[in-house]
């Protein structure tokens, strides 16, 4: 499925009121970041040293983390030395600049063809929103012609099973559930083979955000992999990690466990709409290495938008 095509995501951002629902979504973070940058750059005359200390300053209060704002002041500053950047009007422009690359450098390639069945392992704390972004994948899915699974392999969580129940009944999805406290790749086995049998094209497999101790969690979410790639060439092919924005720094230590262990190859993060911190975006995709596939921006459905580096971007920077 070529869900994560760059041509994909650009019609899809450029459709009429994602933007704007976009733009609406992160006014928060617009003020944390850019509207502070505006306060220091306006009527700045002179990229002096002090300017440059306070740019750095407003970076890392947005939550910009240490590497991403090393990577947009270094430039700045070589730029700068080059004579290349002289106005407040060229720094903004290459903030902007620096910001979008940061998120490019990290796209994934999208293969030409997709395999005949894929499976996507959803991994994630509990309180990310991570079992309600797995209904919206499935609903997303469905509404454009997929025949879809869903294994609720959260099996610890009986809220999730419910959660999962009615996003499948909502959106026309297949549901594979078993009872609490079920081994979680037992649930799995089971999805995989009614996925087979039934000929649908995606498995979205929801997994447990927490088990006694986080080597057990880590230790089950390496042994569903394995029984994934013992039942479907190629398996796991998508194993995305959920994370919640309004975490900030805090979430990146999390990230970092899953990442070990489960061979994360997106991100999703959720609940922008509710932070001043979404800055943490561009630290998240520095220090993690890993594409944003989806932000979250609301409850609804539609506010599961699939992720363009220069739509965000610019959502920040464009004027109200």
């Amino acid at each position: 499925m070529m869900l994560f095509s760059r041509s994909s995501k650009d019609k899809a951002e450029k459709k009429p009121g994602l933007f704007e629902r976009m733009k609406k979504a992160l006014t928060a973070t617009k003020e944390n970041l850019v509207g502070r940058l505006e306060s220091v750059l306006t009527g700045r005359t002179e990229i002096d040293e002090n300017l440059l200390e306070e740019l750095e300053g407003v970076l890392l209060g947005a939550d910009l983390g240490v590497k991403a704002t090393a990577q947009v002041m270094n430039f700045i500053k070589d730029q700068r030395k080059k004579q290349l950047i002289k106005t407040a009007a060229e720094v903004r422009a290459a903030i902007r600049q620096q910001l979008i690359a940061i998120l490019q450098a990290k796209e994934k390639a999208v293969p030409e063809q997709a395999p005949p069945q894929e499976v996507w392992m959803i991994v994630g704390v509990n309180g990310t929103g991570k079992t309600t972004t797995v209904g919206k994948l499935a609903a997303r899915c469905a509404q454009e012609g997929k025949r879809v699974l869903v294994c609720a392999a959260d099996t610890f969580r009986p809220a999730a099973i419910e959660q999962l129940a009615i996003w499948a009944e909502r959106s026309g999805a297949e549901l594979i559930k078993s009872k609490l406290g079920a081994d979680p790749s037992a649930v799995l086995h089971d999805a995989l083979a009614a996925a087979e049998a039934r000929k649908c094209e995606i498995v979205i497999v929801d997994t447990a955000g927490r088990l006694h101790t986080r080597s057990n969690l880590m230790a089950e979410l390496e042994k569903m992999r394995r029984v994934a790639a013992r039942k479907i060439p190629g398996a796991p092919h998508e194993v995305l990690l959920i994370m919640d924005a309004t975490t900030g720094q805090n979430g990146l230590a999390q990230a970092k466990e899953f990442l070990k262990v489960s061979g994360v190859t997106g991100l999703i993060v959720t609940k922008l709409d509710g932070t001043a911190k979404g800055g943490v975006l561009f630290s998240i995709v520095q220090e993690l290495n890993i594409p944003v596939r989806f932000i979250g921006v609301g409850e609804s459905l539609e506010d599961l938008l699939e992720f363009s580096p220069e739509s965000f971007v610019d959502s920040l920077f464009e004027a109200k």
